[in-house]
């Protein structure tokens, strides 16, 4: 009770909130977060959060701040491709720890100042290492939302399926190569899909597009040649 009460006592500020959000939000799930559940936790009326951010928007914004705050950088002197392999796995092992974050990634319209200054170092990683401008902006587009550690899933099976279900047998009739590879999961407790490796998937499709992005740096490949050979 004393370390409630002298909680209840420390001044609010900023940091405070956004970070007490982050641990409601992963002891309640981001969808029972609400300013009212917010100010309850810290003791304080909704109106003493206002002070600090302006409406829900701004507060999952600076969330999504704390979250990229917790990204470790990588090992000095390390070449380009472990560097970037490094990062995008810190980020990865962030978002595993607030598994909501995903989501509010997904749904911020603009990028706040914290986001762009991550955005901008992944660059300036690529650059740092030798690729061209040209290279790391198309890099860029291909990894997407690797770069937060999360991508989206082809699939999104349901769980645990029960091989004598008729609806199963009929899948299985209808869409043969679906259940084929289905069948082939080793995983039941993945997030991606009933039976996936979430990690093993995640580092699989990650370590194919570095791959892929050495080999054409290592050829000189431009976006502006390979235009033209379509043409």
């Amino acid at each position: 009770m004393a370390d409630k009460t002298q909680a209840r006592r420390t001044p609010l500020s900023r940091d405070r909130v956004l970070r007490a959000a982050v641990a409601l939000a992963d002891d309640v799930g981001i969808d029972s977060l609400s300013m009212r559940t917010l100010a309850q936790e810290l003791g304080v009326v909704p109106m003493a959060l206002y002070k600090h951010v302006s409406n829900k928007e701004e507060l999952l914004g600076g969330m999504v701040d704390v979250i990229v705050g917790e990204i470790g950088s990588p090992e000095p002197a390390v070449d380009w491709k472990s560097a970037v392999r490094q990062r995008i796995l810190a980020a990865r092992r962030a978002l595993l720890r607030h598994s909501w974050a995903s989501r509010v990634i997904e749904s911020r319209a603009t990028p706040t100042p914290t986001v762009m200054a991550y955005m901008d170092s992944m660059i300036g990683m690529f650059l740092a290492g030798g690729l061209s401008v040209d290279l790391t902006h198309h890099v860029m587009h291909a990894l997407g939302s690797r770069i937060f550690g999360f991508s989206q899933e082809l699939f999104d099976a349901p769980r645990d399926l029960d091989p004598q279900r008729p609806a199963l047998g009929e899948m299985t009739t209808r869409y043969p190569h679906i259940m084929q590879i289905a069948s082939a999961n080793h995983d039941r407790h993945s997030v991606v899909g009933s039976g996936c490796d979430d990690q093993f998937e995640f580092e699989f499709a990650l370590d194919l597009l570095l791959d892929g992005f050495e080999r054409l740096w290592r050829l000189g490949w431009s976006s502006t040649g390979h235009r033209a050979d379509r043409l």
